[in-house]
């Protein structure tokens, strides 16, 4: 159970760094108070004099949007596979014995500074 809550946590700030722009500004409070912050229901109704079940209800509306972006953009998905692939290119770089070792190096450089 602690290792699924571990999981959801850590998939909904990634998902959150992916498409934080595209929430509402209560929204990305919200999410931020709760997974980055760790504030629990009841300090974050506190801290908006709101009720607990609104919190709830703000934090799963915005987990379900950071899903729904997610299944319709794939970025985080596509993300992954990017890093995949670079890390498959490194090691065939480090194999290649002439002069375009050094311009492999440079490439891979070039598309890690871009993520």
């Amino acid at each position: 159970m602690e290792q699924n809550a571990l999981a959801k946590t850590t998939r909904v700030n990634l998902l959150y760094d992916f498409y934080a722009p595209l929430l509402t500004e209560k929204q990305r409070t919200f999410l931020s108070c709760y997974f980055h912050d760790d504030l629990s229901l009841g300090e974050i109704a506190s801290e908006f004099e709101i009720s607990r079940q609104a919190v709830y209800e703000h934090i799963k509306r915005a987990e379900a949007t950071l899903e729904e972006y997610e299944n319709k953009l794939q970025l985080w998905e596509k993300h992954v596979q990017r890093k995949a692939l670079l890390g498959q290119l490194k090691e065939a770089a480090l194999s290649v014995q002439d002069g375009s070792a050094e311009r492999l190096a440079q490439w891979i450089k070039q598309l890690e500074d871009i993520e």
